[in-house]
């Protein structure tokens, strides 16, 4: 059964090309569909200088007729037509008031529609790479610039925040980050005992699980447990944040969101960081001694001190400077992550993975040129 009609439409023309477009009745819900075809019909072929809307005999407007209004001064606008509303009541402007203008030129979250055409879906994953690279350089110049303002002015870090952030990203993870280690170091000592065992140098398995846990395995395994634990966590938690519209909060309350949020994270992850791979590097040779002792006769004394033989202070040092380099990217690009979150639930989840992702990704590429950096430097 059709609607009752429950408005009416008439055009007046004026002077030097502009006109006025008389609405009365009700604008509602039930009638929106109908009054934006019926403008266009009206409308069409029309362009005129000036468009003036008077809405004195409006009888009732709820948020969709002032929805369909605004959309009639957009359309006007796109036409480079004046636009203008006149004798507007009380109730009308603040109806009208209530719908936010710049979400009606705001790009969907989700494309209505998908490209087809495979040069054009390399073309937009191009620019997503970009876009993604130019927004990750940003948050960067701004995370640094609040590091050196907390360098200067330590007393201007939330140190509370900081030593709550250690406990999770740190304390919280040492079981699954020694576990890991354990059986990694383990793994590595059994599967190279079987080589070794050929040529009758069982000793130099100490050495190579030392060497591989102390320079590479270590500080790789632990950024990635540290990656998939805490820097989705971050991620997560601005993210949240943002969909709660609490970052907005703290702008308007005069707080810059870097300093509040991401600085004690990064400090966090930085500080802790380098003692979890140390923990984890001590939990790797133990893998490696268990080996050793049980399945390749060595004395536990004979496997620690071929494993001090090769480990020196540099390659500590070395693997110390990686960790910290490893624990800025973490937080860094989870932090940044969690700020790019547009949406609800969903994009929170999004915002996670990515950040995940990006992280281990980020974590390979630097430990290849720490590799090609210490083997010429």
């Amino acid at each position: 059964m059709p609607l009752k009609r429950t408005f009416e439409i008439s055009i007046q023309d004026d002077r030097e090309g502009a006109f006025t477009l008389w609405i009365s009745g009700r604008l509602e819900t039930e009638n929106l569909r109908p009054f934006l075809s019926e403008v266009e019909t009206l409308l069409e072929g029309k362009v005129p200088a000036k468009m003036t809307v008077d809405l004195s005999r409006i009888e009732f407007l709820d948020s969709a007729g002032a929805l369909g209004l605004l959309r009639l001064e957009e359309k006007a606008k796109a036409k480079s037509i004046s636009f203008d509303f006149i004798h507007v009541s009380g109730d009308a402007k603040r109806i009208m008031g209530l719908i936010n203008r710049e979400a009606l030129s705001t790009e969907p979250l989700v494309s209505d529609q998908e490209s087809s055409s495979l040069i054009e879906q390399i073309g937009e994953v191009s620019l997503k790479i970009c876009n993604d690279f130019v927004s990750i350089l940003t948050f960067l110049g701004d995370l640094l610039t609040a590091l050196a303002h907390s360098i200067f002015r330590p007393r201007s870090v939330r140190w509370e925040d900081v030593f709550f952030y250690m406990k999770r990203a740190g304390v919280e993870g040492l079981p699954i980050v020694g576990l890991i280690n354990f059986l990694l170091g383990l793994i590595i000592a059994f599967m190279s005992s079987l080589q070794l065992k050929q040529f009758g140098a069982n000793i130099y398995v100490a050495s190579l699980v030392g060497v591989a846990m102390v320079s590479e395995l270590g500080p790789i395994m632990t950024a990635i447990i540290v990656a998939g634990r805490s820097g989705s966590a971050f991620a997560a938690e601005i993210g949240t944040m943002k969909v709660n519209e609490e970052v907005d909060a703290l702008i308007t309350m005069g707080f810059d969101p870097t300093r509040f949020l991401a600085v004690p994270k990064v400090l966090a992850a930085m500080l802790v960081v380098p003692v979890l791979t140390l923990y984890a590097d001590f939990f790797g040779i133990a893998g490696g001694l268990v080996v050793g002792v049980i399945g390749l006769d060595l004395t536990v004394y004979t496997y620690i001190q071929e494993t001090m033989k090769v480990i020196t202070i540099e390659s500590i040092m070395k693997s110390l400077i990686k960790s910290v380099v490893f624990a800025m990217l973490i937080s860094g690009i989870g932090c940044q992550r969690g700020f790019q979150v547009r949406g609800g639930a969903e994009a929170v989840g999004s915002a996670t993975t990515s950040a995940v992702v990006a992280a281990i990704f980020l974590i390979i590429v630097s430990d290849s040129a720490f590799a090609v950096l210490f083997t010429y430097i």
